[in-house]
């Protein structure tokens, strides 16, 4: 597995409850990927901010709340009432802002009208949505009021919200095509952030953290992964990487993708959602709403802090997130993160203080940077112009014969950009998986023998010489001096019993019985020795020799047999 988001965990999850061993190599130090739960505390007030995916969105048929059932999680609707403040602090007129809702609802009408014109004479048609709805709203007048434009605007922000991009990005064709599959119901948070759960799925699985690939080679003998100069094989790989790093082309695939997944990498767009999250020693809002919406004059800054999320009943403090969206989640990466604050400092101000309410400073206060995040460059994928829903098909399909799969949100035609988009392509992948496993097996090959020699090394291991955490070792019969090898044999994770292999001195296996946690035993053996672990079958001629040896000198092989 490469990645350690929902879409990697589950399916890891899955693989390994039918049988499989599994390892997953993570870049970043923790899982979860683009869903990130920070716990941020001070002056007595604590709250955990989700910097990344936050609300579930549609709790109907949701596999994240049938999840959060399993495992006794409150859900938290997000309320409906959403109040829209004019720069200047006044309340929006209800009546106004009704009006331009409604308006604007028309308008995108108006261009699904247009659209089905078009494609039903011209196929290969697709402009802008934001150029035909700019075109729509000259020709019907609509928002020519200063007040109405501002709001009317605050809207197309919210829409480039929902879609991390820009209107200027978006397929007039295609940018809703999901809109068909959307879960019903509420939308929700999850107390606590939705690490709670990653920290579920992760549980027990044999992840690498700080192992960022490099290099994927598959052929018909199966697939070989570089990362953090090491090499992992195996019959299979799921590549759950961000639509942004295939983008970038940070993983090099040997041989190359096919031009039509490439393609299709290529026209899909990934964009860009950015957040401001503050803990305030108290709640100066109010606990009765859970958004409010801020407008502003400067028309190509409509994105930035246009909506703020209220996580006081959710996150355990008085915590504020403003979001920033659209041309302002580009520019917003290029300001200091002290500049940011201040800007939404002030923007508080001036609705709260005309009310008597003062804005205290933050206790404290982080700026995400999904852009220039190295394991993603974005926040999640969108149809852009001269793109499709097929897109997301085929970046979902298998390449090398059943070699090389792919999940994540990207490859969910109907449920992108959404965390369970991510999760049910997993599960997608896993069965996918299972399949092509069961297609190999009815083919005759030597799997047979190389069973029996894991089952032979494993009854070895039943009584080693040294263990300790993880680790265990078997030294060479035949000599007795520090110098002489030793087979180690190191456990990865608390599920699917896949070990790892390493031929090192017996001396260097006493150092590390020294060492505490396996953690560390893993970072002396990397980094202080230069030893890598290979599997069974990366085993050298030299370790071969020495369990050959181990086996001939132990009159009692048979009795471990039979135990």
């Amino acid at each position: 597995m490469i990645g350690a988001g929902f879409a990697g965990l589950v399916a890891a999850r899955q693989l390994v409850f039918m049988g499989f061993k599994v390892v997953i190599l993570e870049g970043r130090t923790r899982p979860g990927g683009r869903v990130k739960t920070k716990k941020m505390s001070g002056d007595g007030v604590e709250a955990a901010a989700d910097f990344g995916g936050s609300v579930l969105t549609g709790i109907n048929g949701n596999p994240l709340g049938v999840l959060a059932r399993q495992l006794g999680l409150p859900l938290h609707k997000v309320r409906d009432i959403c109040p829209l403040y004019l720069p200047d602090g006044r309340s929006v007129d209800p009546e106004v802002d009704s009006r331009v809702e409604v308006s604007f609802n028309k308008l995108l009408e108006r261009v699904c009208k247009l659209r089905q014109a078009m494609i039903e004479e011209v196929k290969s048609v697709d402009v802008p949505l934001g150029t035909a709805l700019e075109a729509f709203r000259r020709v019907y007048k609509v928002a020519e009021d200063k007040e109405e434009r501002m709001l009317l605007n605050w809207h197309l922000a919210n829409l480039e919200y929902a879609n991390a991009t820009l209107m200027s990005n978006l397929s007039m064709a295609y940018w809703d095509q999901d809109d068909p599959y959307e879960m019903g119901g509420d939308h929700c948070f999850i107390p606590g952030g939705n690490e709670t759960f990653v920290r579920a799925l992760a549980e027990d699985l044999p992840i690498f953290y700080g192992r960022t690939v490099e290099c994927v080679k598959y052929g018909s003998d199966g697939v070989a992964v570089s990362a953090g100069g090491m090499e992992f094989r195996g019959d299979m790989v799921l590549c759950t990487v961000p639509l942004g790093v295939l983008k970038k082309g940070d993983i090099e695939f040997i041989p190359e993708l096919p031009q039509r997944k490439k393609d299709a990498i290529r026209r899909l767009g990934f964009g860009l959602l950015n957040k401001v999250a503050m803990l305030f020693p108290y709640n100066f809002w109010g606990g009765d709403i859970d958004t409010f919406g801020h407008l502003t004059e400067d028309l190509s800054m409509r994105g930035e802090f246009f909506l703020f999320y209220s996580y006081s009943s959710v996150s355990g403090g008085p915590l504020l997130v403003a979001l920033v969206a659209g041309e302002a989640a580009i520019r917003f990466e290029m300001m200091s993160p002290v500049e940011s604050v201040k800007r939404v400092l002030d923007i508080l101000k001036d609705i709260f203080n005309p009310k008597g309410i003062v804005v205290p400073e933050p206790v404290q206060a982080v700026c995400t940077r999904w852009g220039k995040d190295h394991f993603a460059y974005g926040s999640y994928s969108y149809v852009a112009v001269g793109s499709s829903g097929d897109d997301y098909d085929i970046l979902a399909e298998s390449v090398g014969n059943g070699r090389v799969f792919f999940a994540g949100e990207a490859t969910s035609k109907q449920y992108p950009a959404t965390m369970h988009g991510a999760f049910l392509s997993g599960m997608r992948e896993a069965a996918n998986i299972l399949r092509m496993a069961k297609r190999r097996s009815s083919i005759p090959d030597t799997s047979r023998s190389n069973t029996q020699e894991d089952d032979d090394l494993h009854k070895l291991f039943l009584k080693p010489d040294m263990a300790f955490g993880s680790f265990s070792a078997l030294y060479d019969p035949k000599l007795n001096d520090l110098d002489s090898s030793s087979l180690l044999r190191v456990k990865i994770g608390g599920a699917g019993n896949l070990y790892l292999y390493a031929l090192i001195s017996k001396k260097r296996v006493i150092e590390l019985s020294q060492v505490e946690g396996d953690e560390n035993r893993m970072r002396i053996l990397n980094r202080n020795f230069g030893v890598s672990l290979v599997g069974r079958k990366g085993l050298s001629g030299a370790a071969e020799s020495l369990i050959g040896s181990i086996k001939l000198s132990r009159h009692n092989f048979d009795a471990v047999d039979n135990s």
